[in-house]
């Protein structure tokens, strides 16, 4: 860290809840997964699999995003860009001319439906009838080209691809390039759509929530019941700035990013999460200590666990390891409502940081016993000063970031 400090000036989502900050702080209060069927009419999906998506509903981007210009999208762009626009309305900047302007995005799986219309036009029509149109939007960078395009911005543009920690790599990039002045501005998020071809293979590869022992099908963080993930999609964004040119335009500051930190688990397979608890809090408290801080500083938690059985294990003893005697500060899952990818996390982050209350996760019935963490049970906090926000990812990428008040 240097003496610039990067602050959150705005933010912007679209997802299962809706659009804009308001619905989404309506959805964690409540605590309920934002589950809908999912259309299994192509034949993907495995008699008894997965049913459930934190999908999208249909949404009037009109305001953000033209209608004339949304034809040209696909889908993930169509999200960045709205919720890009959105986060800048917030931060009061009209305009980002003059202006040095970075993007960073991640995304999981980037524009799926394109990929796929792509795949099957030149698998039944032959290589010559490839629609460029196609191909421009289904490569992993379009969502963060596109943003820029739209936004006019010409700084940096960076596209992370490092599954779930992505959106926590992509807000610590953002940061770096404000304090490290490459850039005036900081666009910075995630961005992801479900297919119904996505939704059949993470399922079967079992790692999506299923109805099972006489339970309804949900996502569980650190309960003792869970069994996958419940799959997201939507775009969250924020609007990063040195915290001297936030004040001096009269700016309100969502958050100061503090730290940040990143990682990889040696131990991890290339699709699921390892057992390298140990090497992973040693990265976190280095992190920490960079910045001059510790975890007894830190008063709440904003975790990534999301009801995966092995990735929730590893996200509980890494935490248990990097506080060792130090008491866990709570605990809120914000996945347990907005489901993996889409951004989510980094949205509820921010307005965890904030302030704003967290439900308790419905869906909780039972704490593992072998787990140190249990999800706090909804009950008022206090405005949090310094919070972490954790994202482990399968495969074995890890990414921090801890957000003050400012």
């Amino acid at each position: 860290m240097n003496g610039r400090a990067a602050v959150v000036t705005g933010l912007g989502v679209v997802g299962a809840h809706g659009i804009g900050r308001a619905s989404l702080q309506d959805a964690l209060l409540a605590g309920r997964p934002l589950a809908s069927e999912i259309d299994r009419s192509a034949g993907y999906h495995a008699v008894d699999s997965s049913r459930l998506a934190a999908q999208v509903p249909k949404l009037d981007l009109a305001r953000w995003l033209p209608a004339a210009e949304a034809r040209r999208l696909s889908v993930p762009s169509r999200y960045a860009v709205a919720a890009a626009r959105m986060a800048l309305e917030e931060a009061g900047l009209p305009s980002l001319e003059g202006r040095r302007v970075a993007v960073v995005l991640a995304t999981a799986f980037g524009a799926l439906l394109f990929t796929e219309k792509l795949v099957r036009q030149i698998l039944e029509e032959g290589p010559e009838s490839a629609q460029p149109f196609y191909f421009s939007e289904c490569v992993a960078n379009a969502a963060a080209g596109r943003v820029a395009i739209a936004l006019g911005a010409r700084g940096a543009n960076v596209t992370i691809t490092e599954r779930e920690a992505g959106p926590m790599l992509a807000l610590a990039r953002g940061a770096q390039e404000v304090r490290e002045g490459r850039a005036d501005l900081a666009i910075a998020g995630s961005a992801d759509e479900i297919t119904q071809l996505l939704h059949a293979m993470l399922d079967r590869f079992r790692g999506t929530a299923r109805a099972e022992g006489g339970r309804e099908e949900a996502p569980r963080p650190f309960d003792a019941a869970r069994n996958g993930m419940l799959v997201g999609e939507g775009a969250s964004v924020v609007v990063i700035e040195r915290e001297e040119d936030a004040a001096r335009r009269g700016a309100r500051s969502l958050a100061r990013v503090s730290a940040s930190g990143a990682a990889f688990d040696a131990t991890a397979p290339v699709s699921d999460w390892g057992g390298g608890e140990v090497a992973l809090a040693r990265a976190l408290r280095a992190a920490l200590a960079r910045a001059g801080q510790g975890v007894e500083t830190i008063d709440r938690i904003v975790s990534g666990a999301s009801g995966a059985r092995r990735g929730d294990r590893l996200e509980a003893a890494t935490l248990a390891a990097a506080w060792g005697e130090v008491k866990l500060p709570p605990v809120v899952t914000p996945k347990a409502v907005v489901g993996e990818y889409g951004g989510g996390l980094l949205a509820a982050a921010v307005l965890a940081a904030e302030g704003s209350p967290f439900g308790r996760p419905v869906a909780f019935e039972t704490p593992d016993p072998s787990l140190p963490v249990v999800p706090h049970d909804g009950r008022p906090l206090p405005v949090p000063h310094r919070l972490l926000v954790t994202s482990l990812a399968a495969g074995g990428a890890a990414a921090w970031a801890v957000l003050e008040r400012p």
